[in-house]
């Protein structure tokens, strides 16, 4: 029970301080216009076109840091705050998603995996803890067997997190290098995109951190169980 109570306040504190972290920094930096006078979507689009990805297409989705990449559609769809906004957490968000569209266009390999990792890791995340904790509570050589299985399923699910982090930090990378390429941002206004790009970094690792405490507590629990 410790190790449970500790699991879930340390993913809950990690979890909330990203979340802070990264609301802080755009709506901090959504209110500066970038001097270029683009929008997010026009800063996309640019980029797009200047590294021969004239095929992709733009779409505006609701929400609010909604922004992604689907690779399979080759459709970069921009939030709410992102899509027509003049901003430099606007641009630097924009630009983040174009990064995924350049890994897409020259088969970077972390984006691979993390691809064909997709559908274990959502089988995994949702049936991998239920299987753990019936065969906790199931005293027989089934209980067993459902226990191990659920956490290899489990496992599944922290491997996707992991691969996530090179794929989302290279992302940024390109971002800021297509900052520099395309001219949208200038001076001061780049260090600002580069901190919002950072503390949304944050998030990904903090999954990936509670993903693996949580890994952990169901392999100590099960290492308890055979000790008994």
């Amino acid at each position: 029970m410790r190790w449970q109570f500790w699991c879930f306040s340390i993913g809950m504190v990690l979890s909330l301080f990203a979340q802070i972290r990264v609301r802080s920094s755009f709506n901090k930096y959504g209110r500066i216009a970038a001097r270029s006078g683009y929008t997010g979507a026009q800063a996309a689009r640019r980029a797009l076109d200047e590294n021969g990805l004239w095929n992709v297409r733009i779409e505006r989705v609701r929400g609010a840091l909604t922004d992604h990449y689907s690779p399979r559609e080759k459709v970069l769809r921009l939030s709410d705050a992102t899509h027509d906004e003049y901003s430099v957490a606007a641009i630097g968000v924009a630009l983040h998603e174009v990064g995924h569209a350049l890994q897409d266009k020259e088969g970077y390999i972390a984006n691979k995996i993390r691809s064909s990792l997709l559908l274990p890791a959502n089988i995994g995340s949702q049936f991998g803890p239920i299987l753990a904790m019936i065969g906790l509570m199931t005293e027989s050589a089934l209980g067993d067997t459902l226990l191990t299985v659920g956490i290899a399923f489990f496992a599944a699910s922290v491997l996707f997190y992991l691969v996530t982090l090179p794929v989302e930090f290279n992302a940024s990378h390109r971002a800021m290098t297509l900052v520099s390429q395309t001219g949208v941002l200038s001076g001061d206004e780049t260090k600002g995109a580069r901190r919002v790009l950072t503390a949304a970094a944050l998030t990904y690792v903090a999954s990936a951190l509670t993903a693996i405490l949580y890994l952990l507590r169901f392999i100590l629990l099960a290492n308890s169980r055979r000790r008994d």
